[in-house]
């Protein structure tokens, strides 16, 4: 340690360094200069990725932390920057994603008296992480660290704020910084014993039982405690969206996704049919159950496990919650049920295909119409074209379902990432840098589309300047096209506020130093994916896709409303 190392920066810096971290996602600001010192001074032990903007930096982090199940670290500074991070954090705390901010702040002195950048950070931030830790003094550092890491992957992982004043950043300290655990589950909590053999009972009697896994599955890390437990009781195995690939897509046991965004519809049957239905790692909230229908809040006997005990069995009145690790839980069900016998293991496993096989229909060509192409043919193209090592990370809107629903992956990981906590556009392109962080060489797949590439394309230019294997395949339709749709199906048609104008997003690619093409065909694509798999790179693909209007992607409700009756699903 140089003499240098003795501000409360510094410390910072050496904790982290200490705990394994070994990337971290921010932009500059006032408050935060000597953090930015600190980080000059450690350089070749981390990694500071400087993005466009602290929005963008907190999805880098949020991402990063869900393909690693590490915590993903993020420092802005105060006003501008906190403010910006805010809106980069909600769906990592609506995710369970473990995520670190450090946020700087202004001088301690200047409280109150209306300093530039000057706002409560507490406040500002509680909506958004699990715990908001102000620190007073330098030597109260290593401490704070500890904690928050500690905090943001005990039991339910979230994201979770270190406040520090740029005088506490300056101050000297003799105070050491310490190491820290940063990979999630901090714990691997059971079950209770007498709840589990309730639960066991339930499931080892039920006529038709399925499993409902969500992302809790990927945290946890229990692929083949789910799988196991599948093939004792001879239950398919649903997904929600956060939890695709909690199995593999070939899978015998896998049913497909539940739910209305990306909902397949033998899946939902299969699931509504069901007598006893184990909900594993999920909120299943109303998109996760199809609108309270897959599984129903009555008539079905639930069973859910959840790290949260505020959470687990919270929308099921009358369900069991099984409070624990998913790994954990899922592991003593299956020491406490006995397995089905072989013929009645075979007729379970002959409904569980047949219900897969009643999916969304194919397209009968990759071509809706000249120059336009589905995107579920976009999706499988790209997908058939790269190898299984890819990641793929997919915005809100046109791009969900259908990379939900399409894109497939043989073995169990999280190799699709798209968020659902809050759905925010813009997430994608970031999203994709914090994923090439964590994965170095592994290339990955951004889909997006032009309302969020509008939102985000500045961070092409962190791409190019990384050189980041990424290929980015934008998703166009000329419009804000799920509230267009909604408009469509549920306000008369009345269009308002959704038609923007056109940008060009390959030049704009271009101006960032990223090649890319407009892509009219599927021979197109088939030529920019092909050199892109052979020499991984920034790429960037404009493809013109239906509006959602004219072809609708796998979302239930929206097929009931165009067939002329339904209402506006419940969020």
């Amino acid at each position: 340690m140089t003499e240098r190392c003795t501000r409360g920066a510094d410390v910072i810096v050496d904790a982290l360094i200490r705990s394994g971290v070994t990337t971290v996602f921010g932009v500059p600001g006032d408050t935060g200069v000597v953090l930015y010192d600190a980080f000059y001074h450690r350089s070749g032990e981390i990694e500071h990725v400087l993005a466009r903007d602290e929005r963008h930096a907190a999805y880098m982090a949020d991402a990063y932390a869900r393909v690693t199940n590490r915590v993903g670290v993020v420092e802005v500074s105060s006003g501008g920057g906190a403010t910006y991070a805010v809106g980069g954090l909600g769906d990592a705390f609506a995710s369970g994603v473990p995520v670190l901010v450090i946020s700087s702040d202004i001088h301690a002195a200047s409280r109150g008296s209306g300093a530039l950048t000057e706002i409560d950070q507490r406040g500002l931030f509680s909506a958004v992480t699990k715990a908001q830790l102000v620190v007073e003094r330098a030597d109260e550092l290593p401490a704070a660290i500890e904690e928050a890491l500690t905090t943001a992957i005990t039991d339910r992982p979230a994201p979770v704020v270190v406040i520090v004043p740029e005088n506490v950043l300056d101050e000297q300290t003799s105070a050491t910084a310490r190491a820290s655990v940063i990979a999630a589950p901090a714990r691997r909590e059971h079950a209770d014993e007498a709840a589990v053999e309730i639960a066991a009972r339930a499931l080892a009697g039920a006529r038709h039982p399925v499993l409902v896994a969500g992302g809790g599955v990927h945290i946890s890390g229990a692929y083949q405690e789910l799988r196991e437990l599948a093939e004792a009781l001879g239950a398919g195995i649903a997904t929600t969206i956060h939890g695709v690939g909690a199995v593999g897509t070939g899978d015998p046991w896998r049913l497909g996704i539940v739910g209305n965004n990306s909902g397949q519809p033998g899946t939902n049957a299969h699931v509504a049919a069901a007598d006893v239905v184990l909900l594993v790692g999920t909120r299943a909230n109303a998109t996760d159950t199809n609108s309270w229908t897959a599984p129903a809040r009555y008539g079905q006997t639930v069973i859910q496990i959840d790290i949260d005990k505020a959470r687990a069995g919270r929308n099921f009145p009358g369900s069991l919650p099984l409070v624990g690790d998913c790994r954990t839980v899922l592991a003593q069900l299956r020491r406490a049920v006995t397995p089905l016998e072989p013929g009645q293991r075979a007729r379970r496993l002959e409904a569980v295909a047949s219900a897969r096989a009643n999916a969304t229909p194919s397209t009968a060509s990759a071509e809706y119409a000249p120059g336009l192409l589905y995107p579920r043919a976009v999706v499988e193209t790209v997908r058939g074209l790269l190898g299984e090592g890819t990641t793929v990370v997919a915005d809100p809107g046109t791009p969900t379902p259908n990379v939900a629903a399409f894109w497939t992956q043989p073995r169990p990981g999280r190799g699709v990432v798209i968020p659902r906590g809050h759905g925010p556009m813009g997430y994608a392109i970031p999203a994709a840098i914090g994923i090439a962080k964590a994965r170095p060489g592994r290339p990955v797949v951004a889909v997006t589309a032009d309302g969020s590439f509008a939102m985000a394309c500045g961070e092409l230019e962190t791409a190019a300047r990384f050189a980041l294997p990424i290929l980015f395949v934008q998703l166009t339709n000329h419009s804000m096209g799920w509230i267009k749709m909604l408009q469509h199906l549920y306000t008369g048609g009345r269009y308002f506020g959704v038609d923007p104008g056109p940008t060009d997003a390959v030049m704009v690619a271009a101006a960032n130093g990223i090649d890319g093409a407009a892509v009219t065909s599927i021979e197109e694509l088939e030529k920019l994916a092909g050199e892109f798999a052979a020499n991984p790179r920034p790429c960037y693909a404009d493809v013109v896709v239906p509006h959602l209007i004219e072809y609708s992607p796998p979302v239930p409700a929206w097929d009931a409303g165009l067939a002329g009756h339904g209402e506006r699903p419940v969020y």
